[in-house]
Order: structure tokens, then sequence, then C-alpha cells
């Protein structure tokens, strides 16, 4: 009996029905091991030994492995042919080897980039040794992110309140998102006009032109710059006829096919033809990877997809090409294989791109085996692989142009034939955000030769204005990270998860918009960690970990010259200086003590922030002048729960404005003061206040002895885009929607202590959070009544929306309004719906999608219901731990909170006080 251990459930059934009755073959579910969070799991001081912890899910994998190895002829590590695979399989052969009982047990490593049978028997039959170099490259960057992470979150929780985390990488895609959002403020939009004349062609065809030349000189985009300048030259223009062609030029240009996929650019793709978030897209790539069940027969439709190489094998290649000639023909097969070279920094050649495992299992034949999103994606890898082996596209590209008879205007037209289509008969790329002048090109002029006098028909002369550049969506952040070499393939998605769950930023439209919370921390780092957060320093640290894989460097030598430069950036005093490295907690002390008291971070951030706190409106006043008191100025406060905008005449003048992040958890309700909104109809000034329960808007002061109007702001409304005319509305609530059709009786809609309702003859019922309480007409009014009660007991849940049925199963898929919010349901499984889907949205695909990670990871716990008490310990824990930032490591110590409370607690608590502690994350 051999023993082959993989790294999920799906893979191991998969392989295990390959591989037959001769082998066992067991899931590690990831890794089984990690460094233990607190300080000292990598002590740079014992030249960066590291302590590994094994517990929970993964001391019950490292049992159950070693119980299936007693007697086995051999253990054979078969986990993912990557860096992170390759550290798995290093944690358990160093646990297996660490029991007396295997000190001899022959133990072997083998890798495949699919899951096929071919590929499994040939890697069975080649093992080799686990690779060390890739190890010790896993282990450095494994030390880096654990430093960074567990020495800048103490300071950034101490200096900056309210913050989560900053980290090695995922500080650095926040300063690209924050800069470009900077950008996009400090943009002035600048007028500029154009003029197309509208022709007919000899033939009769219409077409149209643009000026270019005016009065022999050749225009810029800003010379016709005003609508006069503009009537002007249109009127030469009108005055121009008769028109005559005076240059024909015609050119074949060539258009050659993408490279196959890699992970970035699958993700980009998915992104911009699917729709498919970058998380979503390697949750669907994993499924097709591990093995779909084809009648019967489970396969991996495609292979590794954590992979940054353009090459395919040459089976792949001859496949494509018989594929090729006798689908398309032979003329849509080169004289040659094409061969691809990433342009990627710090690519790793060796690594195959992402491809179909057959190619001649094409997507219609399988689309019935497959859920939707499955299939697309499927498809999608196909066709791309497919059209990489094509012949180039032919293009005819027309230029004319046109001169007005005093030859003292000169317009153009453009256009394109597509004269062969190539691999365009199978495949296009798409773009994250149009090019100026590709409609144009695209266009399909007539045939006009020199000499030729289109009549025009109407000369239009159109404004136009400059447009910021636009904000990173999923698939440019990515591409931009991979331009700079910063992060790898696998990555990616967890950079961009931790940003959004740390509330740095939202995705908004599938834009990257970041919070006010994420500014504030990039604006910390730049100004006193800059080097850090530089994209080369970032990109040269991914280089020298490369290096450490291929052998080129040696990975402690590598740690002791970034933790040399990073741990004394701040220190100052010659008595610091000690010999050797200093520990963690030396590091925290000298960059803490460097920067200085937190009065001087909060003057370095309202100097960097002040264009996006207090932009110039442009009226004279100066926007940081208080709105309440008019004499004091508006600047950044720090609150020991987080960062708000606040008055200098505290306390005389208490006026205050939250971030843009901040909830009614994160703010000193005490601090919070009026905001004058404006006035009502009488003249009473209405303001937003803020509460223990939450932002509200509130008429006046009241009488003596008698409380002022109030009303609650409904979710889905920012405290800070509240208007005047909706606090007006709000106040004016409850208000009537109009009289019930059978009882005559007025159904009235306003808010309450559970949010907003309807009432109607002493019954109420709740507004769902789609609807607007403020516009809710009577038909869906009349809607809500009629729906059946849910209840507030454990009683049976209201049926639910229909959203389709499982194609493989046939079960139905439900969409509910839970007590925590909206889930999906199907069978026995409910998944919660994330607040990155809007509910109202939802569709089959994504609800399926939800519904198998649910279920995944109900069978990777065990399948069984949590403990009693298990739930509420987790949600305590979770409060005392936010989350943190280093790509790999899950949370960080708050060492100066420990040492505080060690001191104060009495000598006989002390051991009790210890245990206690919690641990802060510092997760990058």
């Amino acid at each position: 009996m051999k023993v082959v251990v993989v790294e999920s459930p799906a893979k191991a059934k998969t392989i295990n029905k390959y591989l037959g009755g001769d082998y066992k073959v067991l899931a590690s579910f990831g890794h089984v091991r990690d460094l233990p969070p607190k300080d000292g799991s990598v002590r740079p001081e014992e030249d960066f030994a590291i302590t590994w912890e094994v517990e929970g899910r993964g001391a019950a994998r490292i049992k159950e492995i070693a119980e299936a190895a007693k007697g086995a002829d051999k253990l054979i590590l078969a986990t993912d042919p990557d860096r992170e695979g390759e550290a798995i399989s290093w944690h358990i052969q160093e646990e297996i080897r660490g029991k007396k009982q295997f000190k001899t047990l022959p133990i072997e490593r083998v890798a495949f980039n699919e899951i096929t049978k071919r590929a499994v028997a040939e890697a069975i039959a080649n093992p080799r040794k686990i690779d060390q170099e890739l190890v010790d490259a896993y282990l450095a960057r494994r030390a880096l992110d654990y430093l960074v992470g567990f020495t800048l979150s103490p300071i950034l929780w101490r200096k900056l309140p309210g913050s989560r985390s900053a980290g090695r990488v995922q500080s650095v895609a926040l300063r690209i998102i924050c800069e470009r959002e900077s950008e996009i403020e400090a943009f002035r939009p600048r007028e500029f006009w154009t003029i197309e004349v509208v022709f007919k062609a000899p033939d009769g065809t219409v077409f149209t032109a643009r000026l270019t030349h005016l009065d022999g000189k050749k225009l810029d985009k800003f010379d016709l710059a005003d609508e006069a300048s503009a009537k002007a030259a249109a009127a030469k223009l009108e005055a121009g006829a008769p028109f005559t062609v005076s240059n024909v030029e015609r050119k074949t240009v060539k258009r050659n096919p993408y490279p196959p996929f890699m992970t970035s650019t699958l993700q980009q793709e998915a992104s911009r033809k699917l729709g498919f978030g970058a998380a979503q897209t390697m949750k669907i790539a994993q499924r097709l990877y591990e093995g779909v069940d084809l009648g019967g027969e489970t396969v991996g439709l495609i292979t590794y997809m954590r992979t940054d190489g353009v090459t395919l094998s040459q089976d792949a290649i001859d496949a494509g090409r018989k594929l090729i000639a006798e689908q398309y023909g032979k003329e849509y097969l080169p004289d040659a294989p094409r061969i691809y070279k990433t342009v990627a920094k710090n690519a790793q050649e060796a690594h195959e791109a992402i491809r179909p495992t057959d190619l001649f299992r094409r997507p219609d034949q399988v689309k019935r085996f497959l859920r939707d999103d499955e299939f697309k994606l499927y498809d999608l890898v196909w066709k791309r692989t497919l059209a990489s082996q094509m012949e180039s596209a032919e293009l005819d590209q027309v230029a004319v142009d046109i001169l007005t008879a005093n030859k003292q205007a000169t317009l153009r037209a453009t256009g394109s034939v597509v004269k062969f289509d190539g691999f365009l008969t199978l495949y296009s790329e798409d773009r994250d955000d149009p090019v100026e002048g590709d409609d144009e090109n695209s266009r399909r002029l007539p045939s006009m030769k020199v000499g030729d006098q289109p009549q025009s028909q109407e000369v239009k002369p159109e404004q136009h204005f400059t447009q910021p550049p636009p904000r990173y969506s999923e698939a440019s952040i990515i591409k931009r990270l991979e331009e700079l070499g910063i992060g790898r393939p696998s990555t990616y998605t967890s950079i961009l998860q931790t940003l959004e769950d740390r509330q740095y930023v939202r995705l908004e439209k599938r834009r990257l918009i970041p919070e006010d919370r994420g500014r504030l921390v990039t604006a910390f780092l730049t100004s006193f960690f800059d080097r850090y957060v530089q994209y080369n320093f970032t990109a040269a640290l991914e280089e020298k970990l490369d290096d450490i894989s291929g052998g080129r460097a040696q990975w402690k030598q590598v740690l002791r010259e970034f933790w040399e430069d990073f741990s004394r950036l701040h220190q100052q005093d010659e008595e610091e200086q000690k010999d050797g490295l200093p520990s963690m907690s030396d590091a925290v002390q000298f960059l803490d003590k460097g920067i200085g008291k937190r009065s001087i971070v909060i003057d370095v951030l309202n100097d960097l922030l002040a264009p996006h706190f207090f932009p110039n409106r442009g009226d004279g006043k100066d926007p940081r002048l208080c709105p309440a008191c008019s004499k004091g100025e508006l600047g950044i406060k720090l609150a020991k729960n987080g960062a708000f905008i606040g008055c200098s005449n505290y306390p005389d003048c208490r006026y205050t404005v939250p971030l843009a992040v901040q909830t009614a958890e994160t703010m000193d309700a005490a601090a919070a003061g009026p905001v004058e909104l404006g006035k009502a109809e009488d003249g009473t000034p209405i303001t937003l206040r803020k509460g223990p329960y939450g932002h509200y808007v509130q008429l006046g002061e009241g009488a003596e002895g008698e409380k002022p109007k109030r009303q609650s702001i409904p979710k889905g409304i920012e405290p800070n885009d509240v208007t005047i005319d909706q606090a007006r509305r709000l106040l004016s609530l409850p208000r009537t929607v109009g009289n019930h059709p059978e009882t005559q009786k007025p159904i009235l809609a306003g808010i309450g202590r559970f949010g907003p309702y309807l009432q109607h003859d002493g019954k109420y019922k709740s507004i769902p959070k789609d609807d607007d309480v403020l516009t809710i007409g009577m038909n869906r009014a009349m809607e809500i009544l009629s729906q059946e009660s849910k209840g507030r007991g454990r009683g049976q849940a209201a049926p639910g929306k229909e959203i389709g049925k499982d194609p493989a199963s046939g079960e139905t898929v439900t969409q509910h309004e839970g007590r925590y919010g909206p889930y999906v349901k199907m069978g026995k499984v409910n998944a919660t719906i994330p607040g990155s889907i809007e509910p109202s949205s939802l569709t089959l695909d994504q609800a399926l999608s939800l519904i198998a990670a649910r279920a995944e990871k109900i069978a990777m716990d065990g399948g069984g219901k949590p403990k009693r008490g298990a739930k509420k310990t987790a949600k305590k824990k979770e409060a005392a731990a936010p989350a943190g930032l280093s790509e790999e490591t899950a949370k960080a110590p708050k060492v100066a909170e420990k040492k505080a409370a060690a001191k104060k607690a009495p000598a006989t608590k002390k051991a009790v006080a210890k245990k206690a502690t919690t641990k802060k994350s510092a997760a990058e």
C-alpha cells in the first residue's frame, strides 16, 4: 500500500480513481502547520529561527496521514506544482520524519500540471525529492511578511487608531489605488472641440471625416478651445465646397493572436468578458482543474491555474495545430508553431500556461456536465488556447484626406476592413477602458480615389472635456501589479480580498475606490516608511525571492539585509546600537520612538490629505473654516477608536464629521456634534447628529420639556450624503402612501426601532431593504402587505424567492432574508450573500458558486455542527483580534498593550493576565 497526499478532497477523489486499490489518497486541506500568532515566531536575533505550530485541523490531518502511513510502502507527496505546494509537502515531510516510527519510511515528491490519468501516472513513475530551493523561497517570503506585518501593525495601531494593518505587498497595492484616486481628485477637466463633416460618397455611401488641418496648420487637441473658435472653423468648412479627395492611403497590417492564459490574464479577461471577480474566477478554475464528472469519468478539464508562464507543452501545441487544420482549414494554421514568452517581471518560465487538458474536448461537448459559470470559463480558456496557435489576422486600413476648394482645411476619414480574420474568427481580447480613436479606426469606408468630390451633408462641431484617469478595476490593478513585478499569481486574489476585508477599499460598479481609512494608512506609510511601500523596492524584493528559488541567493542573507535596514530605520540614539540584529520587540520600540508623538502624525496627515478632506470649493472661502463656530479650523483628529474631522475650537465647539468608513462602533459618540444641513420651511434648523444607535436628523431643539422631532437615517444612505431635501422628507415621516382599496384605511410608511415599515389597520410590515421608505408607492405597498409574515421565533422560514434549479441535481435554489442578512439556500446548505454582491441582481451562477463554496467548507470542517458556545467564543476572539496584514500571516501580538497589562496586574494574577491577553492580527 502506498499513501498519496494531495491538497483538496476533490482532487483526492479524482486521483484515487486513477490509481486504484494499491494506493490510498488523502487530502491535507492546505497547510498543516503555521507560524504561531505571537511574538517570537520568527526571531531575527537568533539568525531568523522559525517556530512552527500544528494545531486544530492541521493536527487532525497529520494524525490521519500518520495512521495511514503505518505499514505503508512509501509516502508520496503530490501537492500543487508551485512554491506553496512545495512548502506544504515540506511541512508534511518534516512532521512525519519527526515521528520515530517513520524515520526510514520512503518519502517521495511528485508534481503534475494537470489532473488526467496519463499525467498522474507519469508523475508517480518519476518521483523526485523536495525542492529545497523552492522551500527556502517560501521560508523567506513567510518570514518577510511576518516581520513587516508584526512590526508595523503595533506602530500603526498606536499612531493611527482605528487602522487595521499594513504590510509588505498589501500596502503597495493600496498605495497604487490611493494615488490613482488622488490623480482623479486633482484632475481639472479641460474643454476642447472637434469638427466632423458628414459626406456622401460618389456611390451614395454616407461617411464622416474629422477636421485635422486649418489655415495650413495641423490642429492640436486644444486648438479649438471654445465654442467661438469651433463655430468660426465650422463656418469656413460650410463655405469650403466643393470638397475633393486629395490622398488615399491603403496598407495591410497584421494582428497576432494573444498568448494563452496565465493567472493574471485569466482573471482580467474573466472580469471583462464574464463579469467574474478575481476570487470567483479562481474558485471556478479550481473546480475545473480538480476534476469534473463527465458521465461517470472524473477528469480535470484545465491545467494548474496558478502560473505566470505562457508556454504550452509540445503535446498541446500538436493537438491544437491538428484541431485548427481539421475545424478551420489549413489557411488558419501558421507554418510553424507559435512560441510565447511572458513579459511579466519575475515570471517562472518553466510553468505551463493555463490550457485545456485535451483541446479535442470541445466546450459544446462538455456543456451538459458543467454549471453555467464553469462552462463560460472553460469556453474562455479553450478559445484563448486554440486561438494562440492560429494564423494572424490581416486588416486593410484606409485613410482618406479631403481638401476644401480654397485648400485652407483638410479633413481625414479613417477605417479598416478585415481582409482575413485569422484568429479573430475565434477570439478577440476585450479592454478594461476604451481607447480614443478605436471607433474611427473600426469604421468601414466606401471605395474612393483621388479627385472624387464627396458631397457635404452636415458640419457638426462637438464639445468635449478631457476625462480623469479611470479608477482601477480588479482586472486592471492585477495587470498593474504584474507590470511592476509585485506579488505572485497565487497572491493577487488574496491581496484584493484583504484590502476589502480591512475596509481600506470598496468595490463599486466593478471599480476599486479607496476608503478614508485606506487613505490615512497610505499617507502614514508613505510619510514614515516610504522606502518600504515604493514600487521598485517591493519588486526588487520579489526578484530576490525568485533568486532564492533559483538557487542564486541564500534566504537568510536576504533576510539579514532587509532586517538590518528596516528595523533600524528610525533608530537615533547611539546607546541603542547593539551587536547583532535587533529583536522584533526592539525594532517596534526603535520605529515607534523615531516617528515621535501622535501630534506629529496628525500634522503630517493634515498636510498630505488636505486636498482630499478639504477640497477648494471655488467660492473663495476657506474650506477648513468650521461651519459651526466660524472661528476654528477643521482638521483630522484621532480618538481611541479611529479618526474623524473635528474643529480646533474643541471643547467650545463640538462640530465633527465622521470619515466615510466610520460607523457607530468606531466613532466616539460623545464627541459627535450637530451638523446643520439647512432649514425647514418655517426657518427651524435641521441638523445631522449621531447618537448611540447611529445617525439621525433633528428638527430644532424642541420646546422646553419636550423632545424635538427626530428621524433615524435608514440603511443604504450614507450620513455624509444626506441632503436637506432628504432630511425634510425623513422628518415628515410617517407619511400616507394611500388608502387601502378594501378597508379604505390609510397605509402609512415610516421608520421605527427595527427599520422602515408599513402600517395598516394596526398591523406592521417591514419594508425590504431594496425599497425606499420615502418613495414606495401603493402597488408595491399592497404587494408587501399581502405577503405572509415570517415571525420572530424559530418557526418555519418564509419560502424565499426562487432563483432557479441546479443543472446537475435539479434542486431548487432560493434566496432569503435572514436575521443576519440575505442568504441563498439549496437543500440543507445555506450560504451568506457577501456585501460585494447586490442581492437584487444575484444570478443562479453566483448562487451556485456560493453554495458550492459553503458545502466545501462544511466538508472541510468535518460536516458537524459547532459545539454549544463555540460560535460565541469565536466571535469574541474575532472582536479582540482585528484582521491584520501579511499575505500569509493571520495574526499579530499587540506588544505594547501586553506589556502594559502585565505591569498593571497584581503579582498573584500575572499568570492569569498573561493567558487572557488577546492578540491583534497582522496578516497582510
